[in-house]
């Protein structure tokens, strides 16, 4: 279907007879917000390192736009627009929040390993990551040393160097993980803004979070899929009801 962005079909991982993913069917369609939540250990992140090749499945198959990219490479998932953040804040601590946006846009400017070159020869950059980062808020803390922000804008930092890599998926892994509510609120105002132009799929502990944001939500479980749907819809499931506290259709 012309409106489905990314599909797996059958798509699976075992390590040495454990199946941390099994059978996973997944259609996210463009230009919306799916989430991919479940307990502890339901292979939510061993999904997002199959969908990015971090990880080779051990069957099944991923389309992107519709070509089948299962035996692509890294980098050539990156090239081909699906962009990874992590769970943990990946930036540069001693470099200006102006210069880790830089460093991202080095790539697409054709200057990806050409670390060497001097400071006055990157300024061309400047500009568009000042504009990134005027569209994550953070214009303001340019000039900043990155050690220093506070753990909310450095997660705001690495969504503008995800953005500077011109990505058509985004891949966000809790994206909200280890956040105070005002961290949390700042950083799904950003996603439901970035979103705008782009279709996200986020790994999410929040359920909070999710509900405001989803369009679409997949429930796994034991590394499959136990549910998936509107959160209106999935959320009065009585499986994952159960899957998340314990609570039974006849309790």
């Amino acid at each position: 279907m012309d409106d489905l962005i990314l599909e797996t079909k059958g798509l699976s991982k075992q390590f040495k007879g454990f199946a941390a993913v099994s059978d996973v069917d997944l259609r996210v369609r463009r230009g919306t917000i799916h989430a991919v939540i479940g307990p502890n250990g339901a292979g939510k992140t061993t999904l997002f390192n199959l969908l990015t090749k971090f990880l080779p499945p051990s069957s099944g198959t991923i389309h992107f736009n519709g070509k089948d990219i299962t035996n692509d490479n890294a980098g050539q998932i990156a090239r081909q627009g699906i962009v990874r953040s992590f769970q943990i804040s990946a930036v540069f601590p001693k470099l200006t929040v102006l210069e880790n946006v830089r460093v991202a846009l080095q790539r697409k400017a054709g200057l990806a390993t050409q670390f060497w070159r001097s400071e006055q020869s990157l300024h061309k950059l400047d500009a568009a990551a000042m504009q990134l980062l005027e569209d994550v808020d953070l214009a303001s803390f340019a000039n900043a040393s990155t050690v220093n922000l506070a753990y909310g804008r450095k997660r705001a930092l690495e969504i503008a160097t995800t953005l500077a890599m011109d990505p058509e998926l985004m891949l966000l892994d809790e994206p909200t993980a280890g956040m105070g509510h005002e961290d949390i609120d700042t950083v799904t105002e950003l996603i439901r803004k970035v979103a705008a132009s782009r279709t996200i799929v986020m790994v999410e502990h929040n359920l909070g979070v999710v509900s405001t944001l989803s369009d679409t939500i997949t429930v796994m479980q034991r590394g499959s899929v136990l549910a998936e749907g509107p959160y209106d819809v999935v959320s009065r499931n009585p499986q994952v009801l159960e899957a998340y506290v314990g609570v039974t259709e006849d309790a």
